[in-house]
């Protein structure tokens, strides 16, 4: 592991061979960063580097067993969140955690609110601020309203204001453009640089290297709960930052595997729901994988979870393997060998509280019951049997599932429903927040499912991803299908065409 670079002027910030247990787990083996005044810093590595450990500690979440934490020259030891806050740090995490029934200016201003000589609240002098930091920002946000129903974006800022307010000098951005659209994430970064320009230090952590080479000056790289490097983004490559992440060049980000492909295994012809998605018709082979491409809001997800039973269409038919399939039963849509991961895992496929074993097995539960009872022996070799497979990173399959990185989580997503042995996969955005490493150790697993000879139709955000695992690509813009391309003809020029461009595919 390399020593960070040494600077003459005192950091806003350092954590030099900091360790954190947790019992027998050791998340933090020597976790190292330091933080400019006036600089915005790239924290990347795989889930389970020991990031999230690292910013808890300087956050005041957790108290480090080892190592030097210093802010401006000076040792700290933060006992609580309100130590940490006190001292100037500020993290924005990716869900904001505003109070839905409040202004916007009282939640920037909850808990201080400023006073008059009467001693009542001065909303005033509230709103003043507020406004003032806004403009400073160079965003448009009405300090009057309530804060429920603003986009993440909006209560991003919010927080980002509250931080300034507090005047902070050292802000830590956690996935903040995971839910944001281009325009948002734009805003954010302006944001972000205004920051930098007024002196403070910025921590932004993301999977996204475009991003991270577009907004930040330096970047800290972990592995394994360890520090590796600290570089300049000007002297450094996507394919170094890559394998220092994962202490390997990963030189096949989308191992696609050859596969047999069979017969048609899911038919949809003329899905049509009112305001949502008009006559959509496609197939899926056994043994091919289909991309599914288009801007957010094209209608994507919305087909998916018709296909599968739980979002309603008003004509049109779903057939899988000749026999065609009730609207809105999922149930039939399972029995009859379809499992959809959804794109929100934490919401919609994982009970965070429940343990691993019982998340894998939550799809087979009726085939897991002798005499209405659950057999845990059977639950629990069922379990063994898809977390090693898909070398699910655990300290316990009976630990709950919330504490798995966004990595595992995913994994115990598909092991919840390989488990079940489908014909049909649906993926919608599998990758989704996920590390460089483990995207690919998904992809892998996607094209070893493909050989086997399950169908999966595989839907993402990411073009690199279904140029890079599709061996056919459908293109939604609006509700309708407006493009299929085989493998050789899907380029970026032909996806993106067909993504914005007033067209309907030929049936």
């Amino acid at each position: 592991m390399s020593e960070m670079p040494h600077s003459e002027a005192a950091p806003a910030l350092e954590l030099s061979r900091v360790v954190k247990s947790f019992g027998a787990v050791v998340a933090l083996r020597s976790g190292s960063i330091r933080l400019q005044k006036g600089s915005i810093h790239a924290l990347i590595g795989e889930n389970g580097a020991g990031k999230s450990t690292l910013v808890k500690i300087i956050a005041g979440l957790y108290r480090r067993d080892a190592g030097d934490f210093f802010l401006e020259g000076e040792p700290v030891d933060f006992h609580s969140t309100a130590q940490s806050k006190a001292a100037g740090i500020a993290v924005i995490y990716q869900e904001p955690t505003l109070f839905p029934d409040l202004s916007v200016t009282e939640n920037i201003f909850m808990g201080r609110q400023p006073t008059s000589r009467l001693g009542r609240i001065d909303r005033k002098a509230m709103k003043t601020e507020a406004t003032e930091i806004f403009e400073r920002l160079g965003v448009r946000i009405d300090p009057d309203r309530l804060t429920e129903g603003l986009s993440i974006a909006d209560q991003q800022i919010i927080e980002i204001a509250k931080a300034i307010s507090l005047d902070a000098r050292v802000l830590i951005m956690d996935e903040p453009t995971a839910a944001l659209s281009g325009v948002e994430v734009e805003r954010l970064f302006a944001v972000a640089r205004s920051l930098r320009d007024e002196g403070r230090a910025l921590v932004f952590i993301s999977h996204r290297f475009d991003e991270v080479f577009e907004l930040c000056d330096t970047v800290t790289v972990m592995r394994d709960g360890s520090y590796v490097d600290t570089m300049a983004i000007a002297d450094t490559t996507v394919d170094e930052l890559v394998r220092q992440m994962v202490g390997r060049d990963v030189t096949e980000l989308f191992p696609k595997l050859p596969a047999d492909v069979g017969e048609d295994v899911l038919v949809v012809d003329g899905l049509s729901q009112k305001g949502v998605f008009h006559d959509i018709s496609f197939t899926v082979k056994a043994g091919e994988i289909v991309g599914l491409a288009g801007l957010v809001g094209a209608g994507r997800s919305e087909v998916a979870r018709a296909v599968f039973g739980v979002d309603p269409y008003e004509t049109g038919s779903v057939t899988v393997n000749g026999k065609t399939l009730p609207k809105n039963r999922p149930a039939a849509a399972m029995a009859a060998g379809i499992a959809l991961v959804p794109e929100d895992r934490r919401k919609q496929g994982l009970v965070l509280d429940q343990s691993v074993t019982r998340n894998i097995t939550l799809a087979i539960r009726g085939r897991l019951a002798k005499w209405g009872l659950i057999w845990g022996g059977l639950e629990n070799a069922a379990s063994e049997i898809w977390s090693s497979r898909l070398e699910v990173k655990t300290a316990a399959l009976d630990a709950d599932t919330g504490t798995l990185s966004g990595g595992n989580q995913q994994k115990v997503v598909l092991g919840k429903w390989l488990a079940t042995h489908p014909k049909l996969l649906i993926v919608d955005e599998p990758t989704r927040g996920i590390d460089v490493g483990t995207k690919s150790e998904v992809h892998r697993l996607m094209s070893q499912l493909a050989q086997e000879g399950i169908a999966i139709l595989m839907i993402s955000s990411e073009l690199p991803e279904v140029l890079g695992m599709a061996d056919r690509v459908l293109v939604m813009r609006e509700g309708r299908l407006t493009g299929e391309f085989a493998r050789e003809d899907a380029t970026p020029e032909n996806v993106m065409f067909a993504a914005t461009a007033e067209q309907e595919v030929a049936r």
